[in-house]
């Protein structure tokens, strides 16, 4: 009897031995066909990703790889964890993936699966409770198939198309769903009305939270009432569609919500009473509510995000409504119809944790009840009406937490000092600050003081500043000099002095590793010459020292600083010749010289032309690196473009611009200039130049401003001219040209005003005529020449009393009449004014569709 155990221990022992041997090998062979089937590159967007595949191998069993998971019992490959593994390549149906038919959780996100679609093979997953393909590239229609998962408990993010029929369908046979996610898909219809009961998340819209674009699924109407039944849904998300209507008033006593995420929708009417306190996050901003805040809010002690922004919400709140929400880290009130009230006999505590307060467009006129808010950490009250100075209590030691203060925008008249020890960003622009400036602690990074009324001199103590960042004490009416201790921080990216009254000279000694990338002088006093020592300033991207008192010759050293962008230097006294250094790399970024309303003289600088390669290509690839803006300051410059001073801001590097107008330059223009096709505006106008213009110019095809007026050019226009279709405004004036205008294209919406004070130019919009005018890019050939202007009179005299004989005979008279006129006199008079006839109803029409494009280029700059 004992024998016979045994023998069956062995039997038993064998087998379950077999079944484990089996899957093993098999699902290792599957595993390997499909790691060989990707390769592997890094993707970035996930950052703790590592290629898991890395591991498998023969040399162990696959139940011990990264990713996978084997059952106890059966050996089979349940889990299959892949997110994060840089894979790049392609599922398809014939994948070995599909060879794992007990999988119960699988998770391929963040990959790179080539704009795979969704196979149906996925369906043989039949015992698949979880299921993430999100960020993985997966498109298409989303297979009919999946709905055939019924114990599917989570499916998220795809970036699929979903029909209407196939989203109802597919929600009516996973009946055991609890987390659906299909965020990115392109659903594009309402929301359907009954959803799995389970559900304890829904998201259908992304908060673009983590520096994620917001993704929406195009969801339209309204919120269905039965979205109140899902009484076990925690996390509400239908963010950034187009939903409108009112919120069910069943979603307010949902009793296990945790998160309502409404926001970027077209939501109205008012807010109902919070029944339950469990919520954690509330977004309702950007929609149409409006009313009164619910006091129901005051209940939600758990919560750490409260956005109600860019709604219509009015009425008087009193802050003491939040003064329970101890946890809140995000407040956001901004662009109501609020106003905030502190009733003093309440006694308020503003929760601790909060570190964002934002009041934007609310009227605040009370700022007490912030006393109690002793770990406030980010204070910003901008774009409000708060008036008079910033009261001492501001700087007390309840604040000793605070290290961003944002107060932008508001109507402050005064502030006498700054004595917090941990601010780290101080904002205080466009206010109607006066009096001196204040001085932060030496921890400050960011000091922005920008669009005041501060006076006097800068204050020795901002030597002590060693930490400064970034600098912008612009448009105020500071006075003095410069301090020298400022260029010799060796951490200061951006300083920005331009529009005061600052005199004397530049500072002198820039020192080698200096940060700056940022230097803005412009609008003051200064005078003596440019400090050599800016070529120690490596990182230097922009430099205006325009509109000053500046006397020395062209500074040509500045063209070995390698990243050198913008370059303003118009309006001061600069003279000389333009000369360049032997040095073959020069100003190899430029993309904005500004010499003009100086002295120069000579001959236009061919060599520096030469050297101008960021003109000579059209490869924007490179991106706008901290030259195109930063979070909190945007670089920006004075620019002359198609007649017009505007301020150019954070796109710089779309203007690509050459001006040296009102200068004393002479000789011919340099034919290289057309070799700089990446213009945009080119002015040399008011020189004194000579010669024709070089044909060169007309493969400037990105051209939008062409200014050559005021100079002593002859010649004719070039012909390649007409090709420049991106030309807006044209100045030729003021010149001795002459010969047939160019027609066609652009040439067509020029007026008078391009040409006047050029006697010898001919065809249209000047009076004379060409011998052989093109218009509309067609060409009319009139034979034949006119005797003199009194036979050219006479005719005109004798056509206009047939045209109107003919309306006073009856019609078949007068063209009979025309007729006969027409045949014993002029023809090509008539041919000239049926031309002209036509030019003008075209011009017409251009002039339209040029008001309408300049429009459109105005509201996209």
């Amino acid at each position: 009897m004992g024998y016979a155990v045994m023998l069956l221990l062995v039997f038993l022992c064998h087998e379950v031995s077999s079944i484990s041997i089996l899957p093993h090998k098999h699902q290792t062979i599957s595993l390997l066909k499909f790691k060989h089937s990707f390769t592997i590159s890094a993707s970035g967007v996930c950052q703790e990703s590592y290629p898991k595949t890395s591991s498998w191998n023969t040399s162990r069993d696959c139940c011990s790889w990264d990713g996978v998971v084997c059952d106890d019992i059966t050996g089979h490959v349940i889990e299959l964890d892949l997110s994060c593994s840089n894979l790049t390549g392609t599922i398809d149906s014939n994948s070995s993936l599909f060879q794992l038919s007990h999988l119960q959780r699988l998770d391929l996100s963040f990959n790179n699966f080539s704009n795979s679609h969704i196979s149906p093979e996925f369906s043989k997953f039949s015992s698949l409770t979880h299921l993430d393909l999100s960020y993985s590239n997966f498109s298409g229609q989303i297979p009919s198939e999946i709905s055939h998962l019924s114990k599917l408990q989570s499916h998220l993010r795809n970036k699929l198309r979903l029909t209407t029929h196939d989203f109802k369908s597919l929600l009516q046979n996973l009946t055991q769903l609890r987390e659906l996610d299909l965020t990115d898909m392109n659903i594009s219809s309402t929301i359907p009305l009954n959803f799995p009961s389970h559900l304890t998340t829904l998201n259908l819209g992304d908060t673009g939270l983590y520096g994620i674009i917001p993704k929406n699924c195009n969801l339209r109407g309204p919120i269905p009432e039965s979205i109140s039944n899902l009484t076990r849904i925690e996390c509400l998300f239908l963010y950034n569609n187009s939903l409108n209507g009112t919120i069910p008033s069943g979603v307010f006593s949902l009793p296990s919500l945790t998160y309502l995420v409404l926001g970027s929708n077209k939501l109205s009417g008012q807010l109902e009473d919070f029944k339950d306190n469990s919520l954690v996050w509330i977004d309702l901003g950007s929609n149409q509510l409006q009313g009164h805040l619910p006091h129901s809010i005051q209940n939600q002690v758990n919560l750490i995000i409260l956005d109600l922004s860019f709604n219509n919400f009015s009425g008087c709140v009193d802050v003491s409504l939040f003064s329970n929400l101890k946890q809140l880290y995000y407040l956001s009130l901004s662009y109501n119809n609020i106003s905030l009230t502190n009733d003093n006999s309440v006694n308020v505590t503003l929760p601790e944790s909060l570190t964002r307060l934002e009041l934007a467009a609310c009227e605040v006129k009370e700022l007490k009840f912030l006393r109690s808010a002793n770990q406030l950490h980010n204070l910003d009250l901008s774009n409000n009406k708060i008036q008079g100075r910033i009261p001492d209590w501001a700087w007390s030691n309840w604040m000793s937490s605070l290290d961003t203060l944002i107060m932008s925008h508001n109507m402050l008249s005064s502030v006498d000092s700054i004595p917090l020890q941990s601010l780290y960003t101080i904002d205080l622009r466009s206010n109607l600050l006066q009096g001196s400036l204040p001085i932060p602690s030496i921890s400050t990074k960011y000091f922005f003081m920008s669009n005041n009324n501060i006076t006097e001199e800068i204050p020795s103590s901002i030597c002590n500043l060693t930490s400064l960042v970034m600098l912008d004490l612009s448009r105020n009416n500071l006075r003095g000099e410069i301090p020298q201790c400022l260029v010799n921080i060796t951490s200061l990216k951006v300083l920005d002095m331009r529009h005061n009254n600052f005199s004397g000279n530049i500072p002198t000694t820039f020192r080698n590793g200096s940060s700056l990338s940022s230097l803005n002088f412009h609008g003051n006093k200064l005078e003596g010459k440019i400090p050599q020592s800016l070529t120690n300033c490596k990182q230097l991207e922009v430099l205006d020292l325009g509109d000053n008192h500046l006397n020395d010759t062209f500074p040509v050293w500045l063209g070995t600083l390698p990243n050198l962008k913008v370059l303003g230097l118009r309006f001061n006294e600069l003279h000389g010749l333009i000369r360049t250094s032997r040095i073959e790399n020069m100003f190899p970024e430029l993309r904005i010289i500004d010499l003009s309303y100086n002295a120069f003289s000579g001959n236009l600088p061919s060599s520096l032309f030469q050297h101008l390669k960021a003109m000579r290509t059209l490869d924007l690839s490179k991106g706008t690196s901290r030259y195109g803006g930063d979070q909190y300051y945007q670089d920006s410059i004075a620019v002359v473009s198609k007649g017009f001073e505007r301020e150019i801001v954070r796109i710089l590097f779309l203007y690509t611009t050459i001006d040296l107008s009102n200068n004393k330059f002479e000789g011919h223009i340099p034919t290289i200039m057309g070799d700089l096709i990446a213009l945009r505006v080119l002015n040399i106008s008011h020189n004194g130049l000579e010669g024709p213009i070089p044909s060169s110019l007309g493969s400037l095809s990105l051209v939008e401003s062409l200014d050559l007026s005021s100079n002593h050019l002859v010649g004719e226009i070039p012909a390649q001219f007409a090709s420049l279709t991106s030309l807006e405004v044209l100045n030729l004036s003021d010149n001795h040209l002459e010969g047939c205008i160019p027609q066609g294209n652009q040439f067509l919406t020029f007026e008078n005003n391009s040409y006047e004070g050029n006697d010898g130019l001919r065809g249209f919009p000047v009076s004379k005529n060409c011998g052989d005018d093109h218009v509309s890019g067609t060409t009319y050939a009139v034979s034949g020449q006119l005797d003199d202007e009194e036979t050219n009179s006479e005719f005109l005299s004798d056509f206009w009393k047939a045209a109107l004989m003919g309306y006073g005979s009856g019609l078949c008279i007068g063209i009979s009449i025309v007729y006969f006129m027409m045949s014993t006199g002029k023809p090509i008079w008539f041919a000239r004014i049926i031309v002209e006839l036509e030019h003008k109803i075209m011009m017409r029409r251009r002039k339209k569709q040029q008001r309408k494009r300049n429009c459109r280029r105005r509201n996209n700059h």
